[in-house]
């Protein structure tokens, strides 16, 4: 299975994906606007399991996501923010830390 922690933005998501069948590991920027995203997770097989914080303009990614069959888990951001031991924010951290199961 795959699984993927999604920091999502308005215009991209950087993501951190880990194939737990290999262990390999991928870090990515995604673009919304040109389709790069959707182009993404549709070549993925299904069903990968997908985390994100809840994010107010994430409807159309929850739908999308929906339609590949992919499973989606919605964190609290707060807590999710607690997990960190470091307190600098970075894109690829968020997504690593969505990453995370547990």
């Amino acid at each position: 299975m795959l699984t993927i922690g999604c920091d999502f933005h308005s215009r991209f998501q950087q993501i951190a994906m880990l194939d737990e069948q290999t262990g390999e590991t991928v870090e990515r920027r995604l673009e919304h606007e040109t389709g790069e995203a959707r182009a993404f997770y549709a070549a993925l097989p299904a069903p990968a399991l997908v985390g994100m914080e809840a994010e107010g303009y994430a409807h159309w990614f929850q739908g999308m996501l929906a339609e590949q069959r992919h499973e989606l888990w919605v964190g609290d951001a707060a807590e999710i923010r607690a997990r960190m031991v470091r307190k600098q924010k970075t894109d690829k951290r968020d997504g690593a830390i969505g990453n995370t199961k547990g």
